[in-house]
């Protein structure tokens, strides 16, 4: 027989052991359990509902943007886009669902498998699949739901462009924020999938134009379809409207006479004329008025569907060279030697540092040779041969003579070789203007030390004689920005102040029931800055560009000398290297320039013209300034006499 069990101590304790982990571990479970329903209860439950419920980004409309009279450039227009949530997609036949949303909107299929993959990493942001959907695909999305997990439809607000392809550089496009501008701008509240603006006034002022988007909220099923209709959280607020200082009479009149200017090129044989820019400002706070460039585009190409062969010219490096880079906008980004329009800078920094005298009697030749090797300079007219004072020098813009003031700065040595080229930053050269919108080029002006830096051989490193000489008629390496050359004609006219020229003017909000815009915040101009110069060495310069277009062999008098306004200005002539088609390597082309203002005593317009490669600046840029003039003073001038002058 088997002694009957007995508990032994060991046996106790063991059995004591387990039974304190069971009642702790049971106090465990009976704790969380707690904590979860009575703790945290109505957290869970929140969250719980939450998974029902997806919040929607509302759109803001961008604001519209007007001119200094309030007439409208760019506004918007209602349109349908479709979305697409990542998230929401079958991850069995994705791959099928892409084919079928991309056959039924016109899109590249490989385009958005692309796009659906590169949004996997954040499935809870949409995809703008296309906007401007038209009326038969919305429906036949909506009639067939069920077979596109994920598809949204969507109102949003597409960019109107009511004056077309006017001012387009300047005004600029929108289009969806990129990673890259999303990584910078998050910090500011962007967020995947805004629309942003990329270049012009739509990209410098799109804090003001974006608006702050709105919130709503649907509820949704588990496989992400829509059980209720959009509920509103939070309204969306539209962006201020923005004034600018364009005048849209103005800028039609500086693009019409551009194409004006360019024909006249043609009916001179200068057949490569194919582009330009014209800018018209206020001398006396730099209000841009006109800031025209050719050739151009329509904005519009940016909006709804994106046709790549029309978006080619201004994407695609091979596309832009052969249309002539139509979205550069040579008015602020293009490089040009400026010519005879300079010589006035050579004769303010002459006078300045106590060179020449305005009315010492310097030789206007038509030749004249300077260095050890007597190199030869030509003047443009071969035909004059009698000394002449600054004022008549400019009139007839003797070469020769100018060649003479450069010649001497040379002479001063190392020192005086660069006083012409620190007048010239002084006056803004060099440098960017200030303009306020994005792209402005800086320009070069070339000094002995820039030389040294650039080039390699002993001979291009040398600062020669004949370096300063072509400095001081706006040649050899010199490059300019018609908004530069504008800025310091404006300095001309104004009696010696230096503007920033400017777009912006004020933030306006519309006002209620058709009353007046609210101004929210005016773009006052910075204060115009003293250049520095003698008066009676800006006053001779003054009388040489007056008789430039009235005395009777000033170069432009043809143009501007029977105008009922007196104008002011300086012609210029300008070669530059262009590569074409047919011609050896190194052909020059000659760039047609005019600068000036109006009237010549109380100045109220700046405008300063180019004609690429339309030859002398008294036969094209001359005459298209003009056409300006006439539009902002709404005075016809007689038919220009058109002569082949620098």
């Amino acid at each position: 027989m088997r002694e009957p069990h007995r508990l032994t101590p060991q046996l106790a304790l063991r059995v004591g052991v387990l039974g304190v982990v069971a009642l702790v571990a049971f106090g465990i479970l009976f704790a969380r359990l707690w904590s979860l329903q009575v703790l945290s209860g109505d957290e869970y439950l929140n969250a719980a509902q939450n998974n029902q419920l997806r919040l929607v980004r509302l759109e803001a409309p961008r604001g519209p943007i007007l001119d200094r009279n309030g007439r409208v450039l760019v506004s918007n227009v209602a349109g349908t886009a479709v979305k697409l949530w990542v998230g929401d997609m079958p991850e069995k036949g994705r791959n099928a669902l892409v084919r079928r949303l991309a056959t039924v909107l016109g899109l590249s299929p490989r385009r958005l498998a692309r796009a659906v993959d590169e949004q996997l990493s954040d499935p809870l942001t949409p995809i703008t699949v296309k906007t401007s959907v038209g009326e038969a695909q919305v429906k036949y999305l909506y009639e067939h739901r069920a077979e596109f997990p994920g598809v949204e439809i969507v109102q949003t607000y597409l960019r109107h462009y009511p004056y077309k392809a006017l001012a387009a550089q300047l005004l600029g496009y929108v289009g969806e924020i990129s990673a890259e501008e999303l990584e910078r701008l998050r910090k500011d509240g962007y967020r995947a999938g805004d629309t942003i603006g990329k270049t012009g006034i739509e990209a410098a002022y799109d804090a003001y134009l974006r608006g702050v988007p709105g919130l709503a909220q649907i509820t949704v099923d588990s496989l992400g379809r829509p059980q209720s209709s959009l509920e509103l959280r939070q309204e969306a607020r539209a962006g201020n409207a923005l004034r600018l200082t364009i005048d849209v009479r103005i800028q039609r009149a500086a693009e019409e006479a551009l194409r004006y200017g360019i024909e006249l090129a043609h009916a001179n044989d200068h057949w490569a004329a194919n582009g330009g820019a014209i800018v018209a400002l206020d001398p006396r706070d730099g209000a841009v008025l006109a800031l025209a460039s050719s050739p151009s585009y329509r904005p519009s190409v940016f909006v709804g569907r994106l046709d790549r062969r029309k978006l080619a010219p201004l994407l695609d490096e091979e596309a832009a060279r052969r249309a002539n880079y139509p979205g550069l906008n040579r008015a602020i980004a293009g490089l040009y030697p400026p010519g005879s329009t300079w010589k006035p800078v050579t004769a303010l920094a002459g006078m300045q540092e106590h060179v020449f005298s305005a009315y010492d009697p310097l030789p206007c030749t038509p030749v004249a040779y300077y260095g050890l090797d007597r190199q030869k300079f030509r003047n443009w007219n071969p035909y004059v041969n009698r000394p002449m004072t600054l004022p008549e020098a400019l009139a007839e813009s003797c070469d020769t003579y100018f060649y003479e003031i450069g010649n001497r700065f040379y002479l001063q040595g190392s020192e005086g070789r660069v006083r012409m080229q620190q007048w010239a930053r002084r006056f803004g050269f060099g440098s960017p203007t200030g303009i306020d919108i994005a792209g402005e080029e800086p320009g070069l002006v070339p000094t002995p030390e820039w030389r040294r830096k650039t080039f390699t051989s002993d001979w291009d490193r040398a600062w020669n004689p004949g370096d300063s000489i072509q400095l001081s008629i706006g040649q050899k390496d010199l490059l300019v920005t018609p908004l530069q050359m504008a800025a310091f004609y404006a300095m001309l006219a104004n009696g010696g102040n230096i503007v920033t020229p400017y777009l912006a003017s004020a933030v306006e909000q519309p006002g209620s029931r058709g009353s007046p815009r609210l101004v929210l915040k005016r773009f006052a101009p910075k204060p115009p800055r003293p250049a520095g110069v003698d008066p009676a060495a800006l006053a001779a310069v003054r009388d040489g560009l007056w008789r430039a277009t009235h005395s009777i062999n000033g170069t432009a008098s043809g143009v501007f000398g029977s105008y009922e306004i007196p104008i002011s200005g300086k012609t210029g002539t300008a070669e530059k290297v262009v590569p074409l088609p047919g011609y050896p390597a190194g052909h020059l082309e000659d760039q047609s320039w005019w600068c000036g203002w109006g009237p010549s005593e109380a100045a109220r317009l700046v405008v300063c013209a180019l004609i690429e490669n339309g030859g002398h600046g008294s036969a094209a840029a001359a005459p298209a300034a003009l056409r300006v003039f006439e539009r902002f003073f709404n005075r016809k001038a007689p038919a220009p006499v058109l002569t082949e002058s620098d």
